[in-house]
């Protein structure tokens, strides 16, 4: 029987998202499944299984006719041991989950970080290869990162590299941060710029604080209507974000030089002309110039499929002659 298919799987701490792709690279199907990460990963897995079992039930589709059951995991994975070393998200520490998701199926299992998973989306499905050196950014509950470096996705010498949220930066986004105990995330990422919404919104005026005194969730396209109409208080912490992130994303490219540097997430996706006019200004004012004249800075079109691409590329990876 043909192996046709790839099940690419993202796994986050409330949800999960898997979809059925063939072999000419088109999601036919997809399944998204509540999942509760306080539960355990055993649990967690069961959920994921079920995802799965879903789309081939709902498709008719033989284990056997699919190649590889691709999974990206928010927390740092050894995609050769299956080991996901940590997930805080999941609220899991040293825990094989592809031994443990392969009692389930005759499919091979393959493990990624979900930041790496779209990374690899993005060049092989959005960029079609034509990129050499390239720095993957996901700007959402945090912040993280995908390197790829000679057309090649870096891992790491433990499987950590591209955790760039975790960097130490002060205020203005220098890397100088001497005692700063703050990170990258938690002074740019959605929730960080919420959060700092959310404590300047008691002195200021602001159209969220119903929102806010109700204490509702403020997402990204909350943020976006916010800017639509106006509101100075969102407007100010999303350009200090966006400064931030510009100047963070300006350093690293002149240290590494990369040709391309794509950004992606639900806070860039809801709010991209708004924030990618912002984060690019701060870029190029912070990145050395010979490295900035050939750096290409814009926002991914692929959206959350970018992980689901991944799996394609993952599974093109480990199991090239399948």
């Amino acid at each position: 029987m043909n192996k046709e298919f790839v099940i690419s799987t993202d796994l986050g701490g409330t949800k999960i998202l898997s979809a059925l792709i063939n072999k000419e690279n088109k999601i036919i199907e997809r399944s998204k499944l509540a999942t509760d990460s306080n539960k355990g990963p055993d649990f967690i897995v069961e959920c994921i299984a079920k995802s799965v079992k879903s789309l081939l039930k709902k498709t008719g589709i033989d284990q056997k006719e699919v190649r590889a059951l691709s999974l990206g995991v928010p927390g740092t994975v050894n995609p050769e041991s299956g080991i996901i070393s940590i997930a805080p998200n999941l609220n899991i520490k040293n825990y094989n989950i592809k031994k443990a998701l392969q009692k389930y199926f005759e499919i091979p299992v393959l493990l990624e970080n979900d930041v790496n998973l779209g990374g690899l989306g993005v060049k092989y499905f959005e960029y079609k290869n034509k990129v050499k050196n390239m720095l993957v950014v996901f700007v959402g509950t945090g912040i993280g990162g995908a390197l790829i470096f000679n057309g090649k996705l870096y891992r790491g010498s433990s499987f950590f590299a591209g955790e760039i949220g975790h960097m130490k930066v002060n205020f203005d986004g220098s890397l100088n941060a001497g005692d700063s105990k703050e990170t990258f995330e938690s002074l740019a990422s959605r929730t960080a710029i919420v959060n700092s919404i959310v404590v300047k919104s008691k002195k200021n005026d602001t159209v969220l604080k119903k929102t806010i005194k109700k204490g509702e969730r403020i997402k990204s396209k909350t943020l976006s209507k916010a800017i639509t109409e106006k509101d100075k208080l969102v407007i100010e912490e999303m350009t200090k974000g966006c400064k931030i992130i510009g100047t963070v994303l300006g350093s690293l490219t002149t240290l590494l030089n990369f040709d391309t540097i794509v950004l992606g997430g639900g806070a860039i996706e809801a709010n991209e002309e708004f924030m990618m006019t912002r984060i690019k200004k701060a870029f190029f004012e912070a990145v050395i110039e010979p490295a900035g004249k050939i750096a290409k800075v814009t926002a991914t079109k692929l959206g959350d499929d970018a992980a689901i691409y991944g799996g394609i590329a993952l599974a093109d990876e480990f199991l090239p002659n399948e």
